[in-house]
């Protein structure tokens, strides 16, 4: 199956916001290319890594603790509209749709053709959830259009400047207080024994990961926000935060 077909199945868009994808599709990112081919990029990391106990287990047993913990914050049942940014391995995005409500909607927008048809395989059929190429950086969509927007496991990937514009995008596009959930790394405290290994993992395959040990995630936002909810887990290691616009 290509990747185009395993997108139409979900009935998703190839690209947001544009009526001729093709000549509209978003170049993807060279610092994506280079850091995390082996992880997101090439055809045998979607094979590798889409494998429920496999994200848990690099999550050290904290997959289902986190979803649920995200999902949660997004409400029971979901309502209105919801923007998951960048596709995610496992099984979050079902979770997400299973408690949308029936009028609710929910877009998934990655800039990478591969993950959009990962994703797509996995998701049944319906005409409340659709998914889109677009760069997370320069959203095709207006202004305060979603009632709330979902990054997981996604800002330490990014660049400082990527991640600050991916931000800027979040809170553009959610509606004056609407909801910003947010997972992700967070410094452990020191008598956290996984802290030596992270550093180490960080240093060897997540070069900006180390960027949210040594500031928080507010530093990067362009304005404050009205609220701010913070919670860690696992000695300290994740953190979600809900931000209020």
């Amino acid at each position: 199956m290509s990747g185009t077909e395993a997108i139409d199945s979900a009935v998703a868009v190839p690209a947001a916001g544009s009526s001729d994808s093709a000549a509209q599709a978003p170049t993807v990112p060279s610092y994506l290319e280079k850091a995390y081919w082996w992880a997101y990029v090439h055809p045998n990391a979607v094979r590798t890594f889409e494998r429920d106990w496999l994200v848990n287990l690099i999550l050290f047993g904290n997959y289902a603790t986190l979803r649920d913990a995200a999902v949660a914050d997004l409400g029971d049942p979901v309502r209105g509209r919801t923007l998951q940014v960048a596709c995610v391995y496992g099984n979050l995005t079902r979770r997400v749709i299973g408690k949308l409500d029936r009028d609710a909607q929910l877009d998934v927008v990655d800039i990478l053709p591969i993950q959009l048809a990962n994703l797509a395989l996995k998701l049944p059929k319906d005409p409340r959830v659709a998914l889109l190429q677009s760069d997370s950086t320069a959203l095709a969509c207006p202004d305060a259009s979603y009632d709330q927007v979902l990054l997981f496991f996604l800002l330490h990937e990014q660049p400082e400047a990527v991640r600050r514009a991916t931000l800027a995008e979040a809170m553009r596009v959610v509606r004056p207080g609407g909801r910003i959930v947010i997972v992700d790394y967070h410094p452990p405290a020191k008598y956290n024994p996984l802290w030596y290994l992270m550093r180490a993992v960080f240093a060897t395959l997540e070069p900006f990961a180390i960027d949210l040990w040594r500031h928080e995630v507010v530093e990067y936002l362009p304005a404050a926000p009205a609220s701010v909810e913070k919670r860690s887990y696992f000695g300290g290691l994740y953190q979600k935060l809900v931000l209020v616009r």
